[in-house]
């Protein structure tokens, strides 16, 4: 994807199969999507491919063959950056930390999160599965353009 070209990343994660209409219209318009893991069911991504290109990576609820062929760390190269996509940020170590990452995409906590630190945006779409204890259902977009990143949540209607 071109650098200066504002690029909509849509950011969904923990749906442990379930794909809300309101998540899938969240993802509409997104020129790339990624689910950060616990996905549920392959047909969740089958649904969000028909949007865009989709990069996820395997959570620690996924199983089975289409799982097996996820990754647990993905690099996402877009508008002249790169992201790193993992399901759950403490099984990260130093060696799958890739150097340059811009953001760090990660689910499993079910808690949205959209923070600076060091100059590497922290982002958690939160789960836009089933609800889980008072925590919101949301998911997340980051956008790309002219060698910035900012990302947002968004808390579903449901």
């Amino acid at each position: 994807m071109e650098r200066g070209v504002a690029i909509r990343i849509g950011v969904i994660s923990d749906t442990h199969g379930l794909l809300r209409p309101a998540a899938l219209e969240a993802m509409r318009g997104s020129d790339l999507i990624v689910h950060a893991g616990d996905i549920g069911d392959p047909s969740i991504l089958r649904d969000l491919a028909a949007l865009a290109p989709v990069t996820a990576v395997r959570g620690n609820n996924d199983f089975g063959d289409w799982a097996d062929a996820l990754r647990d760390v993905e690099t996402i190269s877009a508008g002249g950056m790169q992201l790193g996509l993992v399901h759950d940020v403490k099984s990260l170590t130093a060696q799958h930390r890739a150097p340059g990452w811009s953001a760090l995409v990660a689910g499993h906590s079910h808690r949205p999160l959209c923070e600076m630190r060091d100059g590497v945006l922290h982002f958690n779409p939160g789960s836009a599965g089933p609800r889980r204890f008072s925590l919101p259902v949301s998911v997340g977009e980051i956008v790309i353009e002219r060698g910035t990143l900012a990302g947002r949540i968004l808390v579903l209607a449901v």
